[in-house]
């Protein structure tokens, strides 16, 4: 039945012939690749659809398209920019029930998750509107008489968005919605296992470009694998290159758009941890520490890896949080009534139990779950038991992230000792302490705390707001998406001096005799 009603809402949206896995905006191209991916749901294990990888010509069809829209779009005034934007919003409010169910089926996150994800891209649509009169340069005091200096941002030219599969829609946006009303045109090369949703939205972008005649290759979307996103990286004709995804993939995209000098913003991994003192309201942690370890199942760059627990109230929390564990309802991400759906595939599966094995091989004691589920309703073979394991934080496994509901459970003492634990990792996305000690709070968030892109008091490590800037340090990237002045990235910085006197005096005071 949700196979069925999956169908019918890719219908609707206009979504027919799927070899068409090209788009530059506002036309469709039909693949001439041999090479079908068919596309099966989490869920249920069902077979969606097949999509065609495109091949080399539809790739620098692609990039020759949006290279002359960018012609174009970077001459239209920012608030103009952000008037379509501002529509592509709107549309994406008409049809956010469809596309959150679309976004669950294919992904496997609950249909609430699905419909959160939606909702973060109308929320960038609508701050990028208000970016688009807000792209601030400065005035510098000129050390010369009768000058004067100023900084302003032009447009950058082509960004390349690669995103992955367990945010298969929003992520894109933070990065395509500030850089179209910064002048930018993007190609986007979503994972090849959620293709779908990709296709579905730039169906919704189709129509706002047709609507207001616009060029094709403002948006442009294009299906394959990591061979695509490799001609993207070492393609200058790209100027930023956005990817999201696992650290080795990162560093490799850094390597290769590093070698040409290109620029990256790199969403990598994460292995967060959440601080619970013995001054925190357990009930609040006790919430937070369930909804970032289980949320998507494990499978965000900010769920929780590691809770960090002192040693006073360390049973007493164990004992709640396995309680809540065993309350927690598995199964068809579409029934609103369960709290966690599927892993993305089989593959995920075994990355799950090895990462189990291989704690428990280095010492570490099972507290909960290290179960795949099955029989009716979990055919797929892809449903697990969220995960408590008992372990230390210097183990190779905990040191590690794996993309599952496995979360670590460590002990501490002292507020140096848990901050020293969580920063002890290669990682640096998000963490979290749980206090209502003021001094303790402030050293969390003090220089010699946390030493991650995000750090938070008395809220989880997961729902980062599109306001703020969204990104890590470490093996994390560095890179910084969505909200504050991240908006910088997608643009080219330039200086300007003007003489507005009748002399012309020289730097440092040399004179030349004309």
């Amino acid at each position: 039945m949700a196979n069925f009603q999956i169908q019918s809402t890719l219908t609707k949206l206009g979504i027919k012939a799927l070899n068409e896995s090209v788009c530059t905006g506002n036309q469709w191209i039909t693949a001439i690749g041999s090479e079908i991916k068919e596309i099966k749901s989490p869920v249920d294990g069902q077979p969606i659809a097949s999509v065609t990888f495109a091949t080399v010509t539809e790739y620098e069809r692609v990039v020759k398209v949006a290279q002359s829209s960018f012609e174009y779009w970077r001459n239209v005034p920012a608030p103009k920019r952000g008037e379509i934007v501002r529509q592509i919003g709107n549309k994406l409010r008409a049809h956010k029930d469809d596309l959150g169910r679309i976004v669950s089926y294919e992904m496997g996150k609950s249909l609430q998750e699905g419909w959160g994800e939606i909702q973060e891209m109308i929320d960038i649509c609508d701050f990028a509107v208000g970016l688009s009169r807000q792209l601030y340069g400065l005035t510098i005091a000129s050390e010369r008489p009768s000058h004067s200096m100023q900084e302003q941002w032009h447009p950058l030219g082509i960004v390349g968005i690669i995103s992955s599969f367990n945010f298969p829609v929003a992520v894109w946006s933070w990065n395509a919605m500030i850089a179209a009303v910064c002048g930018d045109v993007c190609i986007w090369k979503p994972s090849e296992k959620t293709p779908l949703s990709a296709i579905a939205v730039h169906q919704i972008i189709k129509s706002v470009l047709v609507e207001n005649k616009l060029p094709e290759g403002i948006f442009n979307l294009i299906i394959g694998d990591f061979r695509i996103g490799e001609k993207m990286a070492k393609d200058h004709r790209i100027q930023l290159i956005s990817a999201t995804g696992s650290t080795r993939m990162g560093k490799r995209v850094g390597q290769v758009v590093g070698a040409r000098l290109g620029r990256c913003i790199l969403e990598l991994g994460g292995n967060n941890a959440l601080i619970v003192s013995e001054d925190a309201n357990l009930d609040n942690a006790l919430k937070a520490c369930v909804f970032g370890a289980v949320g998507t199942a494990g499978q965000r760059c900010t769920s929780i890896r590691r809770i960090i627990i002192q040693d006073s109230i360390y049973d007493k929390f164990i004992s709640k949080l396995i309680n809540v564990y065993r309350q927690l309802k598995i199964g068809n991400p579409l029934d609103q009534k369960n709290h966690i759906g599927p892993l993305i595939d089989t593959q995920a599966v075994k990355n799950y139990l090895n990462a189990i094995s291989d704690a428990e091989n280095e010492g570490a004691r099972v507290l909960y779950g290290a179960k795949v589920l099955n029989g009716e309703g979990y055919e797929s073979g892809t449903y697990v038991l969220p995960t408590l394991i008992e372990a230390k934080n210097h183990f190779q496994i905990v040191q590690e992230e794996t993309f599952a509901p496995i979360a670590y459970l460590l002990k501490y003492s002292r507020l140096e000792e848990a901050i020293a634990m969580q920063n002890d990792v290669k990682q640096g996305l998000s963490s979290a302490i749980f206090t209502n000690n003021m001094h303790e709070a402030h050293i969390f968030l003090s220089t010699s705390g946390s030493d991650c892109g995000i750090a938070n008091v008395n809220i989880g490590t997961s729902g980062a707001e599109i306001g703020g800037a969204f990104g890590g340090e470490k093996e994390t990237g560095g890179g910084r998406e969505s909200g504050s002045d991240s908006w910088k990235a997608y643009m080219r910085r330039q200086t300007n001096t003007i003489n507005y006197g009748k002399d012309m005096p020289l730097a440092q005071g040399i004179k030349f005799d004309i």
